[in-house]
């Protein structure tokens, strides 16, 4: 949609509209409430469950201590998805160092078990969850599995890789973005924020590992991060695992364009 229609002006309260460039599926706009600025996604209804999985990402961040957008209010009126978020002016430049140890912190919350109350979204792709004692297990089962299934039904042949990095590992469950990229992370009046998640409780090494995928963040990051929260030995090898997940949905997201990637990173696991 290319505006907000008038059921969902009403149902919100909206006294003013700015469409946002970019987006999608979803849309975006700056709207006004009750004199108040705010953050506006929609999208088509069937769009409804991962605008929810989103708010209960923000919530479980912002719980652990993270800064993040705060979710009004999400739903569906009509046919149109939404989720009403905090108005936040982002930019990408700010204190990296207080980033990195925004995240070590966020790391040291730790849960009973590895994954999350309900599925979620890794981008517009399901991200199955549910609880497992295991990491190895929770990891093959919920994340490798399904995006290696869905590759191959889309025409790819790509195997199981090498898990020989993850034999020994017995990490806490710490809660995760999820979906860390430079992309999902900006500075509101130069301090630190996160926002679009696929929260879990997972290895704290899988969100550090995907700070390094599509560009990365500046050496203060991982400077400050290691000194609030050292990584353990071998990370090196199971940070190339742990991006292949998210290097197999890009690849089943947008093609053939990832493959290659996707088989770099296979040889590196062997």
């Amino acid at each position: 949609m290319s505006r907000v229609d008038d059921a969902l002006r009403k149902a919100l309260g909206i006294e003013a509209v700015e469409k946002l460039p970019g987006g999608g599926v979803l849309d975006c706009y700056w709207v006004s409430i009750g004199g108040a600025q705010r953050f506006l996604k929609t999208g088509p209804g069937r769009y409804a469950e991962v605008l929810a999985a989103e708010a209960e990402g923000l919530a479980a961040l912002r719980g652990a201590g993270a800064r993040a957008p705060e979710a009004f209010a999400c739903g569906r009126v009509g046919a149109t998805a939404y989720l009403l978020l905090e108005h936040l002016e982002l930019h990408t430049a700010g204190d990296f160092a207080a980033l990195g140890r925004m995240l070590a912190k966020l790391h040291r919350t730790t849960g009973p078990r590895f994954g999350w109350e309900r599925d979620n979204f890794i981008g517009p792709t399901p991200q199955a969850n549910g609880w497992c004692e295991d990491w190895q297990e929770f990891f093959v089962e919920r994340r490798l599995r399904p995006q290696l299934e869905l590759a191959r039904a889309n025409g790819f042949s790509v195997e199981m890789p090498s898990l020989s990095s993850l034999e020994g590992h017995k990490p806490r469950p710490s809660m995760l973005h999820g979906d860390l990229w430079s992309g999902n992370a900006g500075f509101h009046e130069g301090e630190p924020v996160i926002f679009d998640p696929a929260a879990y409780y997972g290895d704290r090494e899988a969100d550090l590992a995907m700070t390094e995928l599509f560009g990365g963040f500046p050496p203060a990051f991982y400077s400050s991060y290691e000194q609030a929260f050292p990584v353990e030995k071998g990370y090196s090898s199971r940070k190339n695992l742990y991006n292949l997940y998210h290097l197999l949905n890009h690849l089943n997201i947008f093609g053939g364009s990832y493959l290659e990637q996707v088989n770099a990173t296979l040889r590196l696991l062997r």
